[in-house]
């Protein structure tokens, strides 16, 4: 991954930018040295109903190596989460799922059932677990705690 080879990353919606939508964005930008380009256009709902709006979605995911499932979509549109997951799944999309932000609340069971990994709001396990799942990479990392030894 690089500047030049970005993940392309694919975000459920319902046709619009709700909050933690937004805060995916915001952790992955703030993720060092990951670089990511962003498949899923909330913004642009097709009219014409389900099959238009189906469609584009389609479009969407089909451009992206991994999917990132947000846990909150399933409390609020179950239905159309269940046919983005299952489009994913169909397509051979690797799936991630992440849990509800602030509680300690289990995520709707296809968001278990679908996703190939599971992950809380974490800016380095986000961005480590869409690595492992997109493009394979190795992503153990150590942190170095430094201390100092009284004299």
């Amino acid at each position: 991954m690089s500047q030049s080879n970005p993940i392309r990353v694919y975000v459920t919606h319902a046709w619009e930018e709700s909050d933690d939508y937004q805060r995916i964005f915001e952790y992955l930008e703030s993720a060092r040295n990951f670089y990511y380009k962003n498949t899923s256009a909330p913004d642009r709902a097709p009219p014409g109903g389900t099959e238009p709006a189906r469609e584009e979605l389609r479009r969407q995911m089909n451009a992206a190596e991994v999917v990132v499932a947000l846990g909150s979509l399933g409390q609020t549109h179950l239905d159309l989460l269940t046919f983005q997951l299952n489009y994913a799944k169909a397509s051979k999309k690797p799936i991630l799922g992440v849990k509800l932000f602030g509680v300690q609340q289990p995520v709707a069971g296809i968001i278990g059932e679908r996703c190939d990994d599971l992950v809380d709001w974490d800016e380095r396990g986000l961005a480590d677990a869409i690595r492992r799942l997109a493009r394979h990479e190795n992503t153990a990392r150590y942190d170095t705690i430094e201390f100092k030894l009284d004299d």
